[in-house]
């Protein structure tokens, strides 16, 4: 399975934005490393959009590309339909409910196996959650410190599209969510433009 295997915090400071939603991301910003944005031309910005959108989610060029497809054909508007179809990605869901405390994380949790979608055993990250479906981490994995550790400083601060249950290791999604909920910050509308001119 390709993924993003390099340095998280280089990546922020090289994106001009933290993506990671590490506190600590950020700390050396300034340094030279990240790029002025106002400096960009107007395709500069939107590829430098669409890098931190995939950065966001940590999603390869040619998975995204898929997504972008796909979003493209979806009865709303484009780049919302993109944004809500990587928010409910599996990985990044169990990521967003506390069961981990970054992307990645999330990610090793759910391809070794230990969520549960609906009663059935999900081990793929990209899979495609839906409004009321409920991941439950499986029993066995419950007794994991860093597991329980994450979800008890990280449950509270879910998005309000989805219900958490610490007590039971569980979670709920409610519904859709409004795109200003959605927690990064991304002109989605350029990254559309981006794949427009390509296509």
């Amino acid at each position: 399975m390709a993924r993003m295997r390099g340095p998280r915090f280089k990546q922020c400071r090289r994106l001009n934005l933290n993506v990671s939603g590490h506190p600590k991301a950020m700390k050396r910003a300034g340094n030279g490393q990240s790029r002025d944005v106002k400096n960009l031309s107007s395709y500069g910005r939107q590829l430098l959009e669409k890098q931190r959108l995939r950065g966001y989610y940590e999603v390869m060029e040619k998975q995204f590309k898929r997504y972008i497809k796909a979003a493209m054909k979806a009865p709303e508007q484009t780049g919302n339909a993109l944004v809500k179809s990587l928010e409910f990605r599996l990985d990044n869901v169990v990521y967003r409910m506390g069961f981990a405390s970054s992307i990645r994380q999330a990610r090793q949790m759910v391809v070794h196996g230990h969520f549960l979608v609906n009663g059935d055993k999900i081990d793929i990250p990209s899979y495609a959650v839906h409004v009321n479906d409920v991941i439950v981490l499986r029993e066995r994995s419950r007794k994991v410190t860093p597991f329980k550790e994450a979800l008890d400083s990280r449950a509270l601060s879910a998005p309000p599209y989805f219900s958490v249950d610490s007590q039971t290791f569980s979670g709920i999604v409610t519904r859709l969510p409004e795109m200003n909920e959605i927690p990064i910050e991304i002109d989605v509308h350029l990254v559309v433009e981006f794949y427009s001119k390509l296509s």
